[in-house]
């Protein structure tokens, strides 16, 4: 076995026998610096989706930037991108996407305003995705979407609400994965500190079938404006497997305040709820249950522990409680 030491004496005199290797090793390019990119116009920004690089940040000067914008540039869980500016940096559309993360791997969406399309903040293909402290409003149909196996996002301290405006019912505040599919594996996605609603057309939160193990904790949901189409009912719908539900709390719904669904075979399953704090008051639907279990056999169970609380309605679940 070669040593470090006859290692070394073998390197030294290979490049004392031909100095160019290590001139050679020497001129390997060094990684482009990172970039603080600044921004001022719906061109300069298009052309920043396009042209940033890992590790540059894209700044947004106050104003309104009209247009759907889009990048698919992917970056590293080492070297982020970020796109950022002041609740004032507004991306107004006049339809389709306001903003489309198309395999943009390891992006940070911080800080801005998403208006006036027909969804807010899209996310397709693309792991590790942040969007953190955004204000999302005004659209048609869903305000963010994980979405084509967009694993291990997170959506923290933002604010939803105002979507679902052509009453299709389609106006979930943050919609993880696809319905009537287990192909889209966005999985493990974390929702955590954001207030959804008022006047969100859908569920707050709608967790697909074929996602798995996310953690949905410490949001503050208000159902007013609740359309009730496609059984829209309740803050929280989870048909998706292994979810922690925790330490929310919600008012304003027309039926439930959290379900969970079978929608396919062996999913809906799984879920723990801990925490939730709910108030009923109002709720005019058949149930009206903090928690309704639609599916607790065989393998497919669901926990509900004693520390989610209710007020209002006719009661907290309707299968045991775990102390």
């Amino acid at each position: 076995m070669r040593t470090r030491r006859t290692l070394l004496i073998a390197l030294l005199t290979a490049t004392a026998a031909s100095p160019g290797l290590a001139v050679a090793a020497s001129a390997a390019p060094a990684p482009s610096p990172a970039r603080t990119i600044e921004v001022a116009s719906a061109a300069e920004l298009k052309a920043a989706l396009t042209d940033a690089s890992p590790g540059d940040t894209i700044h947004l000067a106050d104003g309104t930037y009209s247009g759907n914008f889009k990048t698919s540039v992917a970056a590293s869980a080492n070297s982020r991108i970020t796109l950022t500016g002041s609740p004032k940096a507004v991306l107004t559309a006049g339809g389709g996407y306001g903003l489309h993360l198309n395999g943009a791997a390891y992006w940070t969406v911080k800080g801005i305003t998403v208006t006036g399309g027909q969804k807010g903040i899209m996310i397709d293909s693309a792991r590790g995705v942040v969007v953190d402290t955004v204000t999302v409003h005004g659209l048609d149909m869903e305000g963010v979407h994980f979405r084509k196996s967009s694993s291990d996002g997170v959506i923290k301290n933002s604010r939803i609400y105002d979507t679902g405006n052509d009453d299709r019912g389609m106006g979930e505040g943050v919609y993880v994965g696809s319905a009537n599919t287990l192909s889209d594996k966005s999985d493990n996605v974390t929702i955590t500190g954001n207030t959804i609603g008022p006047d969100v057309g859908g569920e707050a939160i709608d967790l697909k079938e074929g996602t798995t193990g996310g953690r949905v904790s410490g949001n503050t949901f208000d159902g007013k404006g609740l359309t009730g189409n496609n059984y829209d009912d309740s803050w929280i719908d989870v048909k998706g497997n292994d979810y922690v539900i925790e330490n929310n709390t919600g008012k304003n719904t027309t039926n439930n305040g959290y379900e969970t669904h079978t929608q396919q075979s062996g999913w809906g399953c799984g879920t723990v709820f801990r925490g939730n704090k709910s108030t009923l008051t109002g709720a005019t639907g058949d149930k009206q249950l903090a928690i309704n279990v639609t599916n607790q056999s065989g393998g497919c169970r669901t926990t509900v522990y004693a520390s989610n609380t209710v007020t209002g309605g006719k009661g907290l679940t309707n299968i045991e409680v775990t102390p």
